[in-house]
């Protein structure tokens, strides 16, 4: 009877989460917020449907222990190196202040002081699975401050690692409880090393060819990890990072990700779910107040001082910003220390619902913030002046190119691409000038002896320093749609003649451009650097080229796109959207001839 009662309870939760995540999909609303609703819904808030509360709250531990499993198979620390010392920065002083502030206010408004560290906590981690969600579905992690962002998220997990552990220590907290839970942890993670290095390779390399075999290895290293732990008096969730840990370093570990990503992702359903069914309020009044305060210390102060500290790090205020404009959410790390605390009796209920409130609510913001954030940044650019003030960018970033006596070729952004068509300019003894928005990447070039200046094509102030009227070429390597409208706009007004080649995502992207007024767009990948410096060097030697490339690329892109969406629509309603795909376009070089 008590089986059949759990399985009803997990029906039921899967059920209701499937259908508010589906309303979810259709508004666009990311997915941890519609799971925590789910669990109110069905939660004794709402129609009180669960009855074994109990086994979900197991459950909802396994699911906790198999994200953790997994962001410990996908911790890369190599990527905090790439970043530098910025990110890492950021991430601790950020943390540091936003948890004082936090955990202030709460003691200071009559929580107690457990729940004043609780809530501090909660509130200084930002969301690494949201926020490298909508990234990538942007594809902005490989921008400049979408690496910023990820070495910021991979510190804060860090972060939020050590959290946890301490927490267990919170009913006799003294630096001997400390310093043995530290000690503790230290001799997991030293197993976990040895066992990585001596043991695990041997293992796998005798069962490679194994995929079950490597799934189940997996699986009992996730378990005896975790149970260590709970022995050693820290938490399952913790051993099962450890256990991620080990695994990361191995070439298995993507295969591993693969295979265990569906156990952890119907875990963590059951955990938010679990999450929403928790909330309970007894009186709204009584936490509206500071659920309000802490909000605005989420989604305003913690922008405002991670653009502050990203300045300081000698990035520009466009950079900054969007960074900034990011991270204002709480972590899902916030709630799994949450759950962690009431169930430890830490929290009260009140206090885990103002923060399962701030999560919903700073999540949902998140995802509209990151979709408009360039949006954002045009109508408040001139107020971000100021926090240049505070930026520390190298002197010899602040030089200006003089102008050139000839013509010369412009290079918007130098990192694959972009220096390829630079040493090929070089070669060719072309005079040209690069800017780059990324001021560790404008100091190599400036080593190397290349005319670089460091600014952003999206500030208008950036493109005067680039001499564009002198201009007989310009070309962005930079996929950002309006920065380089913004480019062939300004281009075009100082020299209609210059030609413009920019760079686009996708196919789409690409006719707009052209329709806007490129004279060729790079799509990469249709198009590698090697075959941009060939179109470069023949532009060099025929300059009527461009233009015979530039048609050919148009029926290219066209062709493609109808090829693509024949194997998603029905062929007759493709045939009238190509129809008007063309006559757009024809329309549109009407109006340019004319």
């Amino acid at each position: 009877m008590i089986q059949d009662m759990i399985l009803s309870d997990i029906g039921l939760i899967i059920v209701f989460a499937t259908l508010i995540a589906h309303v979810a999909k259709i508004i666009r609303q990311p997915m941890i917020p519609a799971y925590v609703i789910a669990g109110v819904l069905i939660g004794p808030v709402g129609m009180g449907l669960i009855t074994n509360h109990e086994a979900i709250r197991n459950l909802s531990e396994l699911g906790i222990a198999f994200l953790l499993f997994i962001v410990g198979l996908e911790l890369d620390l190599r990527r905090l190196r790439d970043v530098g010392i910025a990110a890492s920065t950021t991430a601790v002083i950020n943390g540091m202040v936003i948890f004082g502030l936090g955990a202030f206010i709460a003691y200071n408004i009559g929580f107690t002081n457990k729940e004043a560290i609780y809530i501090g906590l909660a509130l200084s981690f930002s969301s690494t699975m949201v926020v490298i969600k909508i990234l990538s579905d942007k594809k902005e992690l490989e921008t400049l401050h979408g690496r910023i962002i990820l070495g910021v998220l991979l510190m804060q997990d860090v972060m939020a690692i050590i959290a946890l552990s301490i927490l267990n220590t919170l009913n006799d907290l003294s630096s001997v409880t400390i310093a043995t839970s530290v000690v503790l942890g230290i001799g997991l993670f030293s197993i976990a090393v040895v066992m990585s290095k001596y043991v695990i390779p041997t293992v796998f390399k005798l069962i490679s060819k194994s995929h079950e075999l490597m799934f189940l290895t997996a699986l009992s290293i996730f378990f005896v990890f975790s149970y260590m732990s709970f022995e050693a008096g820290l938490s399952y969730p913790i051993g099962a990072f450890i256990a991620g840990m080990a695994l990361a370093t191995f070439p298995y570990n993507l295969e591993i990700v693969g295979k265990v990503r569906s156990l952890r992702d119907f875990f963590s359903i059951i955990f938010f779910v679990s999450l929403g069914m928790e909330i309970w309020i007894s009186d709204m009044a009584t936490i509206i107040v500071p659920a309000i305060l802490f909000l605005i210390l989420v989604v305003v102060l913690k922008p405002l001082l991670i653009i502050f500290m990203t300045s300081l790090g000698g990035y520009g205020r466009r950079v900054s910003f969007l960074t900034g404009i990011s991270l204002l959410q709480i972590s899902e790390f916030s709630l799994i220390i949450a759950m962690q605390g009431l169930y430890e009796g830490h929290i009260s209920n009140e206090v885990f619902s103002i923060i399962a409130f701030i999560a919903m609510i700073s999540i949902t913001v998140t995802s509209y913030t990151i979709k408009y954030d360039k949006q954002l940044y045009n109508l408040i650019s001139e107020r971000l002046l100021v926090f240049e003030r505070f930026s520390n960018i190298d002197k010899a970033l602040h030089h200006t190119i003089d102008e050139p006596k000839d013509t010369h070729t412009v290079i918007c952004g130098c990192h694959r691409m972009g220096y390829s068509i630079a040493k090929t300019l070089e070669k060719a003894g072309r005079e040209f000038i690069i800017v780059d928005f990324n001021p560790e990447r404008v100091k190599v070039l400036l080593k190397e002896g290349l005319p670089c200046i460091y600014g952003d094509i999206g500030d208008i102030d950036v493109l005067e320093k680039l001499h564009l009227k002198k201009a007989d070429l310009i070309i962005s390597t930079v996929a950002d749609e309006e920065d380089n409208m913004l480019l062939i706009s300004e281009s075009k007004f100082k020299n209609r003649d210059t030609p413009v080649i920019v760079t686009a995502d996708n196919i789409r992207q690409a006719l707009e451009l052209y329709d806007y007024g490129a004279d060729y767009v790079i799509v990469p990948r249709m198009l590698s650097g090697v075959v941009v410096s060939d179109i470069v060097e023949g532009y060099l030697k025929d300059m009527h080229r461009l233009e015979k490339l530039k048609e050919k690329h148009i029926e290219e892109l066209l062709k493609v796109e109808h090829e693509e969406t024949l194997s998603r629509y029905e062929f007759s309603f493709v045939t009238s959207v190509e129809e008007k795909i063309h006559a757009q376009h024809e329309q549109q070089k009407k109006k340019r001839r004319g």
